[in-house]
């Protein structure tokens, strides 16, 4: 079927190896060292951008070809803030802890690097239903660091997940893992394993 055809699955599956927008672009490191301090701002973050990716991406490609050229990043902008604006509230009306959490980060999905470059390079040159899956694909991608990245810090800076405690002992306990600096060093890691891995060959 179309909808399954070899270039629709590359959109979704690239962004989460190949052309991953964190491990191999390296967009999108402002938030993921602001809201992986613990587990379940990140993964509502993580949740937030891609649902505003997908549906974005969705929304310029189908007015693509009556965007006049001059004005395109500011319409990008206006449907990205609208949907930034949505899920704003949803989760102010849902999960009111995590919003206070997330604080002005949902906001900033607005100008988040990876949404935008995805608007300009996929969704202006694509069909809806790709640029869809381009968009589901690069926010489970950045989804993804932030989950590991997040469950690492809470558990080995509170000995806990998800707000649960886990393993209840001072020592082990590591109040440096829930500094920014550290999310950067987990970061750098991870993307380091990622190009040993896939790129020991070369």
């Amino acid at each position: 079927m179309a909808l399954f055809s070899k270039q629709n699955k590359e959109a979704f599956t690239n962004p989460l190896n190949l052309d991953h927008p964190i491990l191999v672009q390296v967009l999108g490191i402002c938030s993921a060292l602001a809201v992986t301090s613990q587990l379940k701002p990140a993964i509502v973050m993580g949740l937030a951008v891609t649902v505003i990716t997908a549906f974005a991406n969705v929304i310029i490609s189908i007015l693509r070809n009556t965007i006049p050229n001059r004005i395109r990043i500011v319409v990008q902008l206006v449907v990205v803030a609208a949907l930034v604006t949505i899920v704003s509230q949803i989760l102010k009306a849902f999960v009111y802890d995590v919003s206070v959490q997330l604080s002005v980060y949902v906001g900033l999905i607005i100008t988040n690097c990876i949404l935008m470059g995805r608007l300009e390079a996929f969704a202006m040159q694509n069909k809806p239903w790709p640029s869809f899956l381009d968009g589901v694909g690069n926010g489970i991608g950045y989804a993804m660091i932030l989950i590991i990245v997040g469950a690492v810090r809470e558990f080995f800076g509170r000995g806990s997940l998800l707000g649960f405690q886990i393993i209840d002992c001072k020592d082990f306990n590591n109040g440096m893992m829930t500094m920014p600096a550290m999310a950067l060093i987990l970061v750098g890691i991870v993307i380091w394993v990622h190009r040993a891995y896939f790129y020991k060959e070369k």
